[in-house]
């Protein structure tokens, strides 16, 4: 390798007609061993998500790419040889041209390896590739390529010496590379100055003797062939060179739409060559699409949902109100109606009165979907920037990510809302929480509550997820669950509560705590029973007569209004965690500014109502913080360790 070449400090490659079914696992497990691989990205398709057949691999160190570039160009993966090279960031090398060469009449065995090796000997080669046929699974080559040298001497010693070779045979032409406009240009003035011409329609009555007598008159004819079929007919068309220009130019003005004996009205103009003759007509038809565009702007409609029934007639009729119609017509699929159809107006505010009055409007059994028709291009686009709009709005809603801290339990912050989840990293302190109502007596009965026998809940002093108190909420029967089936943040098992009976509870509590009169009002649950429920809780009967209502504690944080445990439960689902989210950030962010977004997200998978308790009390709050930082410092940790042993 030249190493007095231009210096590439990205170290980074590109690898070319890769197989569809190629991954950058697959990549990374090849390219690896031959140095440290930064990164790599196999290029796919925004939509489908296909390989486009190339990738980019970065390496740390350059020589680890030159080595890569040196050793495996050409390999054969999946069944296809690779094509690696530098990648240039900067296209402007590539546009310029400067020591790149076009070669073809190449013979259809000579591949891109082939032809890396035959013009590697004059210099250093930035890309070598063999044109193939597109979608074509033998790979057969179209007979021409390219090769792009360092340097522009490099270039023309390769011209001077290949230029005119025999190569597996066939002579090969080898010139500078000409980019397609100036190709273009150069063969517009060749345009001017002809002598070929392209004779056609004049029917099988016309053989080579016959042409060659209607065209000599102008001039002397230097070739002149009528083009035959497989059986020897001729196929109506054919080609006279003559040998100045002038004669043809003076051919072409005399018998152009000159009309023949069979009646057939002949053509004579200047041949052209195939690239020529497709560029003339695809701007023939892009002008006449430009035209349709500009005629059928805001006038078209499209209208789908169509009963199987309607016809053309039908179509027009229903629309004919609006305006003039200048065209109506249902699609149809071997003469039934595929459901949709087009109506052309004469003016864009007819179409636009019969769009607001139409869309929706019931004919015959369905809703009618009237719109202004879109080009399929334009149709597309505005689909595909739906998706991408759709695919960033889904990410944005995934903010947490799948780990694992300490090989214990995974953690997986969801991203719509579901029952509480908590991550268990192995070996992590307990901590218990606070009772949150040291003084509650009683839960108070639900307003318009069945009556039944009477129950509390009791705490479990063994559990290491215990409380010393229960919580007010009226719906019992779901603290016990929620008690039973939750995990601790901690990453310790629940602890299995003792001796639950459904009726009848006991809680130890201090006897003088509160007043027997006095009992603590239930928080107002977001939720009711159905009739339906099977095995509804009973509900609880009071034995005191009179309640004595206790007035709920707010949480104050600085720069929000005071919250209430009635102010959150009144609140709607989607809206409680942001109340208690911005409540929490502020005092999280106290304490760990730089992880208070991941702790707060974390936190916020908890119960809103022990989320309420740590905002009341910070001492809890504090303690679930702490792990939480454990929980990430774990997982740093983890992440360190698995990039060392990459290294190593």
């Amino acid at each position: 390798m030249n190493h007095a070449g231009p210096n590439y400090p990205l170290a980074s490659l590109y690898v070319g007609d890769l197989h569809p079914d190629i991954t950058e696992a697959m990549l990374f497990e090849k390219f690896s061993t031959v140095g440290q691989v930064l990164s790599i990205r196999v290029c796919r398709d925004m939509i489908t998500r296909r390989s486009l057949g190339y990738a980019y691999v970065n390496f740390q160190q350059p020589p680890d790419a030159e080595r890569a570039l040196d050793t495996m160009n050409f390999d054969v993966l999946r069944g296809k040889p690779i094509r690696i090279m530098w990648s240039q960031r900067d296209p402007s090398l590539r546009r310029s041209g400067v020591g790149n060469i076009f070669i073809k009449n190449l013979d259809k065995t000579i591949d891109n390896k082939s032809m890396y090796d035959t013009f590697s000997a004059f210099g250093n080669i930035l890309s070598c590739k063999v044109c193939m046929v597109a979608n074509d699974e033998s790979s057969q080559s179209k007979g021409y390529g390219f090769v792009h040298f360092e340097t522009e001497e490099a270039a023309n010693n390769a011209i001077a010496k290949v230029n005119g070779m025999l190569l597996n045979g066939k002579k090969v032409y080898v010139g500078k590379f000409i980019p397609r406009k100036e190709r273009e240009k150069e063969l517009g003035e060749q345009a001017k100055r002809f002598t070929n011409v392209y004779v056609k329609n004049f029917g099988d009555e016309i053989d080579d003797e016959k042409l060659s007598e209607m065209f000599e008159v102008y001039g002397k004819i230097t070739s002149h062939k009528v083009m035959p079929d497989d059986s020897g007919k001729s196929r109506g068309f054919g080609f006279v060179s003559y040998e100045e220009p002038e004669a043809a130019e003076k051919a072409v003005e005399d018998l152009n739409g000159k009309e023949m004996i069979n009646g057939r009205i002949l053509y004579v103009g200047r041949a052209q060559k195939k690239v020529e003759r497709q560029a003339e007509l695809k701007r023939k038809f892009e002008q006449m699409k430009i035209e349709r565009m500009n005629r059928y702007q805001g006038v078209n409609l499209y209208v789908k949902n169509l009963d199987d029934t309607i016809d053309d007639e039908r179509l027009r009729k229903e629309f004919s109100p609006f305006g003039t119609i200048t065209s109506a017509k249902v699609m149809l699929d071997e003469g039934r109606s595929k459901g949709f159809g087009f109506v052309c107006f004469s003016s864009p505010e007819e179409a636009t009165k019969a769009v607001t009055e139409m869309n929706g409007r019931i004919i015959v059994s369905k809703p009618l979907y009237v719109a202004l028709a879109q080009r399929k291009e334009d149709r597309k686009a505005h689909l595909a920037s739906q998706y991408i709009q759709r695919l960033a709005g889904m990410r944005m809603q995934q903010v947490g990510q799948v780990f694992q801290p300490g090989g214990g339990a995974s953690y997986f912050v969801p991203t719509i809302p579901q029952t509480q989840r908590f991550y268990q990293p192995a070996q992590m302190t307990q901590v218990g929480a606070r009772p949150r109502w040291p003084h509650v007596v009683q839960p108070q009965m639900r307003p318009g509550a069945q009556t039944g026998s009477p129950f509390t809940a009791m705490q479990n002093p063994s559990a290491p997820y215990g409380r010393a108190a229960p919580r007010p909420p009226a719906a019992a029967s779901q603290q016990v669950m929620r008690t039973m089936n939750s995990r601790s943040l901690t990453g310790q098992q629940p602890g299995r509560v003792a001796n639950v009976v459904p009726q009848s509870m006991t809680v130890n509590r201090p006897p003088a705590a509160v007043p027997t009169a006095a009992v603590s009002p239930a928080r107002p649950t977001s939720f009711k029973y159905t009739p339906n429920m099977r095995n509804p809780p009973q509900a609880i009967q009071l034995q005191q007569p009179s309640v004595q209502q206790v007035p709920q504690q707010a949480v104050h944080v600085q720069g929000q209004d005071p919250l209430t445990a009635s102010m959150l439960a009144a609140a709607p689902p989607a809206d409680q965690k942001q109340m208690l989210g911005e409540r929490l950030f502020p005092l999280i962010h106290e304490m760990h500014s730089s992880l208070a977004g991941k702790i707060t997200g974390m936190l916020l998978e908890i119960d809103n109502s022990e989320l309420l308790h740590m905002l009341e009390h910070h001492e809890s709050l504090k303690a679930k913080v702490d792990e939480a930082v454990a929980v990430l410092q774990a997982h740093q940790a983890k992440q360190a360790a698995a990039a060392a042993s990459v290294k190593e």
